[in-house]
Formats: structure tokens, C-alpha cells, sequence
């Protein structure tokens, strides 16, 4: 494959994946390096054109017009590189502020680039100049990915840290949960594998004390589908945090009667939940408030702007703990801005 196939209104290779397993590997020969709360993307150069390319295949440049103007002012004028697209405010990875990166609106997307504008962290190089590096060893390709950012001087690029010390990806791992998803370890003798999980992942479970506010009945409005955990914050108020679905059938039955029984409460009095989606039934669209008097733990991988990115698991109850115990502290950032200042180079 010639550097004139790769940017043809189709993507230019599927990027490598990860499979997702308990522990980091140990024994000689791994790479690991922080695996990044963002968008991956494939930049592709080939002289005045510059192309993006996400996970899915979808082009990414008409949302990032910054990052393409980054990478056609860069020195190096053929290059493929894998990697993460970021958006940083605060001295945090806001990945609500990335999300909104993708709007539909030229004006819309001019003006963001502007006020919440992306940063591409890379961690691979597939071509340099005219070499394509696919079935180079990952140790080659990333002695080659560090020259050729060493060549440049760009704020918003940044090259992903990496590492051979297991105790080291440890410590990323301890502090992911926001601007991390988790730690990435990669064989340094091995090729790049298109579309292949190629790659191990690793992320860190954490636990939460929350508050059950309101609850949604199933499609066919029978029974309880998912509990609505808060947490309180400084002021006093509940707010939502996300939710849990994965209740035992054989507990739905209990659970339904002793929610209902606490119908009619405030639920939450701060953030409260979306919505009905557009595929509810008319009992299931609308969440159900209840009095805060129930806590459960519940074990979660992500947080993303203050709340639970995805389903949790419920774990057990809590009756030992007081409703006004449950705080949002517990979502408290783990990476500080001078750590992610510091893995950012």
C-alpha cells in the first residue's frame, strides 16, 4: 500500500485494538503506556493533504480544523500517525468538551475550536516521510515516532509517554479513571496489527457508595429496569450520577415493590436525569423519583464530567451507611493538573 492510497475518501487501515484483561502482563518485552480518555485518530499526511480518521472510520477533520492545520504546518510532510485526540480545560481531559467537538454547525465548529480547541497526544507511527513502518517491530516505529516529533515544535502535539517498567504503568493505572482509561501494554517485537486486538488493556475498578433517587420501569412498564444513584455535593444537594441495570431477575420483583413504596419523594434536587429516549413506553419514558433513603454500592470503570460515563454494576447494598455519607468527593479527580501537565510533556 503507496502513500497515494491513504487519502482516498475511504480510511486507510483499521487502527489497532486492545483486549481488555484483568492484570498487566509481566516478564520482559512489553511496552506499556497510559491509554487516554479521548478519540482516537489516525492523522494522515501526504504533502498539502491532510486527512482524520476516528476508530469507527468516519473523517474527523471537518470537527478538528485546528488539529488539521497543526499537522499541515508541520516539517514532516508524509506521515501516518496513531493516536488520541484530547480536549483539556482546567487542567483536566474533558471528554463532555470533546464530544461537543462534533456538531454539525460549521459556525458551531469554528467557534469550539477556538474556545475548547483539541491537542493530539501520539503513540505510533505507521509512515515516515516515504516508509511505510506497518511491519516494523513496535520498538522501531517508536523510535521513529519520537524523532519525528522531536522535530517539531507544537504545543498541541504531544508525544504519549511509554514504558517498560511494570511498577511505573502501575502507578498510571492507580490514577486513572478520568483523563486515563487505563494502561495499554504492547509486545515491542511486534508488528502493527490492523483491526486485530493486538494490544492489552487494563483498567482500574473502582467502588461507590451512592444514593438510589429515582428509578425507570422496564419497556413494558412491569417492573424496575435501572436504579438512578446520586451523590451529594457541598450544598446539600443530590445530584444524579448515572445508573445501574444490572439487577437479578429474581430481585426485580422486591425491588419494584420497595421503590414504588417510595414513590413521591424529591429525588433529586440538584443535576437530575434526561429525558425519556424515543423509544420508551409511555410508563417507562419518565424516571421516577423516591425518597433518598436506600444506598448501594456500585462498582464503575469511568467518570466524565461528574458523573458515571457508563452502567455500573450494583454490587450490594449498604444499609451501615447514611444517605448524607454518599459525597461527590468520591468522583474526586485522581490525576492533578501537574501530573497530566507532566505526562503531556
Amino acid at each position: 500500500m503507496g502513500m497515494s492510497t491513504l487519502l482516498t475518501p475511504d480510511p486507510p487501515l483499521a487502527p489497532m485494538e486492545a483486549l481488555l484483561v484483568e492484570q498487566l502482563p509481566v516478564g520482559e518485552g512489553w511496552q506499556f503506556e497510559p491509554k487516554w480518555d479521548g478519540f482516537r485518530c489516525l492523522a494522515v499526511r501526504d504533502g498539502g493533504d491532510v486527512a482524520l480518521w476516528s476508530k469507527s472510520g468516519k473523517p474527523l477533520g471537518r470537527y478538528f480544523p485546528e488539529m488539521v492545520a497543526l499537522f499541515a504546518r508541520l516539517t514532516t510532510k508524509r506521515f501516518i500517525l496513531d493516536g488520541e485526540l484530547l480536549v483539556e480545560t482546567d487542567g483536566a481531559i474533558a471528554f463532555d468538551a470533546l464530544q461537543a467537538r462534533l456538531h454539525p454547525a460549521a459556525s458551531r465548529v469554528a467557534r469550539l475550536s477556538v474556545e475548547t480547541p483539541a491537542r493530539f497526544v501520539a503513540f505510533d507511527c505507521l509512515a515516515d516521510g516515504g516508509s511505510l513502518l506497518g511491519e516494523a517491530p513496535l520498538a522501531e516505529r517508536r523510535a521513529v515516532l519520537e524523532k519525528l516529533l522531536a522535530r517539531e515544535d507544537e504545543p498541541a502535539l504531544s508525544l504519549s509517554p511509554a514504558t517498560t517498567d511494570r511498577k511505573r504503568a502501575l502507578g498510571w493505572l492507580s490514577r486513572s479513571g478520568t483523563a486515563l482509561d487505563g494502561v495499554i501494554a504492547k509486545r515491542l517485537d511486534d508488528p502493527y496489527q490492523p483491526g486485530e486486538r493486538a494490544m492489552l488493556k487494563v483498567k482500574q475498578r473502582r467502588t461507590a457508595d451512592c444514593v438510589i433517587g429515582g428509578f425507570r420501569y422496564d419497556r413494558a412498564g412491569a417492573g424496575v429496569a435501572s436504579l438512578l444513584l446520586g451523590l451529594y455535593d457541598e450544598a446539600g444537594k443530590l445530584n444524579h450520577v448515572g445508573f445501574t441495570s444490572s439487577i437479578a431477575a429474581a430481585d426485580r420483583a422486591a425491588w419494584t415493590a420497595e421503590l414504588e413504596a417510595l414513590r413521591g419523594g424529591p429525588g433529586f434536587t440538584g443535576k437530575a436525569p434526561g429525558g425519556p429516549s424515543r423509544w420508551s413506553t409511555e410508563r417507562s419514558s419518565q424516571w421516577q423519583p423516591v425518597r433518598p433513603e436506600l444506598v448501594v454500592e456500585v462498582l464503575y470503570d469511568q467518570v466524565s464530567g461528574d458523573r458515571f460515563r457508563h452502567g455500573t454494576r450494583l454490587l450490594r447494598r449498604r444499609p451501615d451507611k447514611a444517605p448524607e455519607q454518599c459525597r461527590m468527593e468520591q468522583l474526586d479527580h485522581p490525576l492533578t493538573p501537574a501530573e497530566l501537565a507532566q505526562l503531556l510533556g
